[in-house]
């Protein structure tokens, strides 16, 4: 038993789930042992000696003793490699509807497979792919600089496997630049850039509230950002199954030509071994790995507002009295979340008619004032016999089963509860259309929880039994292959479902687990992050994380899951809070109130200026979600984002750019009340005192506990709320010698009609900026003019 398992059954001990738990852990043990097929013996194997070759559209398969390997560029760039047969569909991961998952772009017929000094090359637009005759694969620029090379990979086969059959354990080690840089990898406190070290790829909900040293998390991903001075990639390993990467840093020899490469060893526990690689600049890689894996989905306009959330509102009355509390401060406020407790015996689908008895009416009420209501929904459902969703979803075979064909149950909140299978198409469509009860209740978004997923145990994995049996789309398979993906597929029986039910508004869901590909159906927040100065810099490292996964919609629990902040700790986490891109409050049922004004005056006054600065600032965040949507850059971007060269920006993940115009640095650190940052090339304003400071060196920058330093680029051109609430532009002036520039996305707030996009430039005439349309034309919209010449 680890230090996790044991606290986890310190804490069910006496509780009410306490032996429901401990017998469910005892029951996944017995069924595993009895349902999961026994590893016999094992032989190692490596590729072997290459014999012959054949091109193909895009690429070709090259045959080795003992396996071989397919490399095939797609239209756009990204290369595939599946080593035994192993093909890109079907893919969780892959956008579209394949047959049995998504599906793979077109190949890039330009691309051939031909003979090299050392073995085969294949040359593309980006990319340039060398096999050599033992196995190994180079990924170079067109100039020829070495981003990655793949050695040869090891299979662990049973003997009489047949090989190419998933089932084999494999690993694969690669080598990168001695100067490489590594993000992502899903949902990491300890990032943004990680340190050498392993990782698992598990989802998994760490028992409790989490710090910069728990690993895993809720979400893991086989995706790795590489930056070095060669050039940035993506690699991806689509594969769903239990595995682990381990970081090595590289060592530069002080040119000595001595320069131990970096790199990463992939282990999994089975499932094919192939990958995906993307290349470019940053922005060009997440345009191509969303267009692989789906373009984020787009919230509607009021879901980019302040959200209010807690675990243990308890009644009707309660909400309706925190939600007064803001409007009678002028305090404004976008959403309020319902959490477990506004259920009938935290029954999923149902409401506690006692303590909520007119949801309906209070959510029209609210909606009124502007303010929406969201609903957790969790995927467990309660095994009870009479109740409407359970037998539903009985009698449409929705549910997880173990390989005697009997329902996999667990222990969650309800008590004993039975799982769908979301990877089942069926369980998803009838899934899907439950959530017409929460429409019906007057739920305008949906927040998924607990869908790693969950079963409470005593001690061992909290969640079903590996052995336990799933659809995947008609293949079959057991948990571990499925394991990573459920919430992924539960997040696409939601969306899917409320684009049905509610056909002429987008959805807003966010999901506390997923995998990749998870931005098509919504976003993610931190999880149950833990209250203190730690969890505030593991909040702003998963958000970037994320954003470089793909995932560009999340934000943490302001405040902190657990706890109670002090007043300095709330107020610097809700200053960050207010330039991310989901901005919710949150805490746990025995945690101290999350409500601003229980912090005193002081709070409350720099919060209503934070909240005034968020509103100011929605056409501005608006605008970035469409770029989101279109391209896959996110929201919050690293330093280094539009200078991967500049190696000092690399290492740090305590500041942000807000999109290209807003460089934001939180304070983090108990007591400061000034804090230093390397700036990016340009020039750049404080945006407090006008303070105009060179790109390319550190400053130290005023952070009274009032506000937290924000920097825009000289020559930004960003659409920000009037005075009136109407839209301006915020023109920062450029250097006299330069131009200025930006883009304004408008349209349709919850529908699908096409955005309006607008190109401005600005640029000096006599001593004055002059701010015009792109192809000349007077603005349309009141400038405000920031910033004098440099």
């Amino acid at each position: 038993m680890d230090v996790r398992d044991l606290l986890r059954s310190v804490q069910l001990t006496g509780s009410a789930h306490g032996w429901h738990a401990t017998r469910s852990a005892w029951r996944r043990q017995r069924i595993d042992k009895r349902d999961l097929p026994r590893r016999g013996p094992e032989r190692a194997r490596v590729p072997g000696a290459a014999l012959d070759a054949e091109p193909m559209p895009g690429g070709g398969v090259v045959r080795f003793t003992r396996s071989s390997l397919r490399v095939r560029v797609a239209v756009g760039g990204a290369v595939f490699c599946g080593w035994d047969g192993a093909g890109p569909a079907p893919s969780y991961a892959l956008a579209g509807e394949g047959p049995g998952g998504g599906s793979c772009p077109a190949a890039d017929t330009r691309a051939v497979l031909e003979p090299d000094k050392d073995g085969w090359r294949v040359v593309s637009e980006r990319l340039t792919v060398l096999v050599s005759r033992q196995g190994a694969v180079e990924m170079r620029t067109p100039g020829g600089l070495l981003l990655r090379r793949e050695l040869p990979p090891r299979w662990w086969d049973e003997t009489g496997q047949r090989e190419g059959d998933g089932g084999a354990r494999w690993a694969q080690r690669s080598e990168t630049p001695a100067d490489a840089r590594v993000y992502g990898l899903g949902g990491r406190a300890g990032g943004p850039r990680l340190p050498a070290g392993g990782y698992r790829l598990w989802n998994s909900d760490p028992g409790g509230s989490f710090g910069p040293g728990d690993d895993p998390l809720y979400i893991t991903m086989p995706v790795q950002m590489v930056v070095a001075d060669a050039g940035c990639h993506l690699i991806f390993h689509d594969c769903t199954w239990d595995g682990r990467i381990t970081l090595r840093d590289g060592a530069e020899g002080a040119g000595s030509g001595h320069d131990r490469p970096g790199g990463c060893e992939v282990r999994m526990d089975g499932g094919p071994l192939r990958y995906w690689v993307i290349a470019g600049t940053p922005s060009r890689v997440l345009t191509g790995w969303t267009a692989l894996t789906g373009r984020p989905a787009l919230p509607p306009r009021w879901a980019l507002g302040h959200h209010h959330s807690r675990w243990g509102f308890g009644s009707e009355r309660e909400v309706r009295r925190v939600v007064a509390g803001y409007r009678e401060r002028d305090l404004p406020l976008s959403a309020v979340h319902l959490d477990i407790d506004h259920l009938d015996g935290h029954r999923v689908f149902t409401v506690d008619e006692r303590r909520f008895p007119d949801l309906p009416g209070m959510a029209r009420e609210f909606a009124a004032q502007g303010v929406r209501l969201v609903s957790i929904v969790d995927p467990a459902v309660k095994a009870e016999p009479g109740l409407a969703v359970y037998e539903e979803g009985a009698a449409v075979d929705a549910f997880v089963r173990d390989g005697r064909g009997r329902q996999v149950r667990g222990v969650v909140w309800p008590g004993q509860s039975v799982f769908p299978d979301f990877t089942d198409p069926r369980a998803r469509a009838w899934w899907g259309g439950l959530y017409a009860e929460r429409l019906a209740r007057g739920f305008s978004g949906v927040w998924h929880d607990m869908n790693e997923p969950v079963s409470f145990a005593a001690f061992g994995d909290p969640t079903l039994p590996r052995s336990a049996r799933h659809v995947l789309e008609g293949r079959g398979g057991d948990h571990r292959e499925a394991h990573n993906v459920y919430g992924l597929a539960m997040a696409r029986a939601g969306y899917e479902g409320l684009r049905r039910l509610r056909p002429e508004q987008r959805p807003f869901l966010f999901s506390r687990s997923g995998w990749a590909g998870m931005q098509r159906y919504g976003g993610t927040w931190s999880g149950d992050v833990v209250t203190g100065w730690e969890g505030l810099r593991a909040s702003l490292a998963l958000v970037l994380g994320l954003g470089l996964c793909g995932v560009p919609f999340s934000g943490p629990d302001v405040g902190g899951f657990t706890g109670t902040p002090s007043p300095e700790l709330y107020l610097r986490w809700f200053q960050l809070g207010a330039y991310l891109p989901f901005f919710r409050t949150h805490s746990a049922i025995d945690a101290g109130r999350r409500e601003p004004w229980e912090f005193g005056d002081e709070v409350l006054a720099h919060v209503r200026e934070s909240l005034a600065e968020r509103v100011r600032l929605l056409p501005y965040l608006e605008t970035l979600s469409h770029i989101a949507r279109s391209t896959g850059a996110p929201y919050v971007r690293p330093l280094w984002w539009n200078a991967p060269d500049d190696r000092s920006l690399r290492e740090n993940g305590d500041a942000f750019l807000l999109g290209d115009a807003l460089l934001v640095a939180p304070v983090l650190e108990e007591g400061a009340v000034k804090r230093s940052v390397r700036l990016p090339r340009g020039r750049w304003y404080d945006t407090a005192t006008g303070t105009r400071y060179k790109g390319r060196t550190q400053v130290l920058l005023d952070a009274p506990l009032g506000r937290i330093p924000v920097l825009a680029k000289a020559g930004a051109v960003l659409p920000v709320a009037g005075a009136d609430g109407g839209l301006e532009l915020e023109a920062w002036a450029p250097r006299q010698t330069r131009t200025g520039s930006g883009v304004v996305f408008t349209g349709d707030p919850e529908g699908w009609q096409a955005p309006r996009m607008e190109r401005f430039v600005s640029r000096w005439v006599d001593g004055e900026l002059v701010v015009e349309r792109d192809g000349g034309g007077a603005p349309g919209y009141p400038v405000r003019v920031r910033g004098g010449p440099a």
